[in-house]
């Protein structure tokens, strides 16, 4: 992983935690989404899809903060929608620093320029930017020409100004592995912290459901990611366990409440990436009354095609956890060519 010692040591110090009190659900990262405003419609996205009601919607700045301290968890990643459309944003993020939390700003790069005066670099921030293929791909996905340009020159720019930049990689139907390579080679060349990677969800509010992948081809494609990358080791923000995942070497259950999402609407059931199973009052009600036994892959057909982060990543830090010595050899070896469980 590329993520910086203070914050692993943070995050491992909130782990021992949770496992010396026995705790056995517990959240890693809060997803905050203050709004769901965009200034892109996205095929594989479609917050914008909302209603305009719920577009103006804003979680104000004593919101945000009382999310956080609800969840208590180390690291809040804020999306939206564009979070940098949100007024109140740089307050946000100070307010989340101020109390001690590991923030990961995600942008589509747009408003990066006009707005990154308004942050100062810290351990604590890191702009995660979207990329979602190279040129020609990202700026279709997008529905905006020159957007992959522009994207990249906010890129260099934040990195130049001793931002921590994280890359984020969602990748879709029709992306081969030698197109997905050159892009991770390209923002690496940049200077970026670290790249976060994940096969797209089937989003069930996006406009273009063609976009996705089934789970077989996800961890073909990985497989042919880890070929082509042929023992250079990329900047992968994952740990090495949920890489395996990707190519289909292991068989995990999803975690859904390891990232529990606060948005406008409120605390989100089970996941941010089904926006349809309603919502809980609180975090204590989300965590306590949510039925989580019926989310999952083979237990819910909404389930049956996801391998994203959000979900599966604190299964992996769960399982390292149980297998640190496994994990070092994974660390060591990369990643083998097994058969793909189904």
């Amino acid at each position: 992983m590329t993520v910086p010692f203070r914050q692993q040591a943070v995050v491992f110090g909130y782990l021992i935690g949770r496992k010396l009190r026995r705790r056995k659900n517990y959240p890693l990262v809060l997803m905050l989404e203050p709004l769901f405003q965009c200034n892109l419609r996205c095929a594989g996205c479609g917050k914008i899809n909302y209603p305009e009601e719920v577009l103006k919607k804003r979680m104000s700045v004593a919101e945000c903060l009382s999310a956080a301290q609800e969840c208590g968890c180390p690291v809040v990643a804020i999306a939206g929608g564009e979070p940098l459309l949100h007024k109140e944003m740089p307050e946000i993020v100070q307010g989340l620093i101020g109390r001690g939390r590991f923030v990961y700003l995600c942008t589509n790069g747009l408003l990066l320029s006009k707005s990154i005066d308004d942050y100062s670099p810290s351990p604590y921030l890191a702009f995660s930017i979207h990329l979602d293929g190279c040129r020609e791909r990202h700026d279709a996905m997008a529905g905006r020409e020159g957007l992959f340009d522009e994207v990249i020159r906010a890129v260099e720019s934040a990195c130049k100004r001793r931002f921590r930049v994280n890359v984020n990689c969602t990748l879709y139907k029709g992306i081969t592995a030698g197109e997905s390579v050159a892009l991770f080679e390209r923002v690496a060349g940049l200077g970026v912290e670290g790249i976060t990677v994940a096969p797209a969800f089937s989003y069930e509010r996006a406009q273009n459901q063609d976009v996705f992948m089934d789970r077989t081809s996800s961890a073909l494609l990985f497989r042919d990611i880890f070929r082509n990358i042929n023992g250079h080791r990329l900047i992968f923000n994952h740990t090495p366990l949920y890489l395996d995942f990707l190519a289909g070497n292991r068989h995990y259950q999803c975690t859904p409440w390891g990232t529990p999402t606060r948005n406008v609407l409120g605390w989100q059931r089970p996941c941010y990436l089904l926006p349809d199973e309603g919502y809980a009052p609180s975090f204590k009600a989300l965590m306590e009354e949510t039925e989580w036994e019926r989310y999952g892959v083979g237990r819910n057909a909404k389930c049956s095609h996801c391998m994203v982060h959000s979900g599966f990543e604190a299964t992996a830090v769960e399982d390292a956890f149980r297998h640190p010595f496994e994990t070092l050899k994974m660390l060591l070896r990369g990643h083998q060519q097994q058969k793909i469980r189904r």
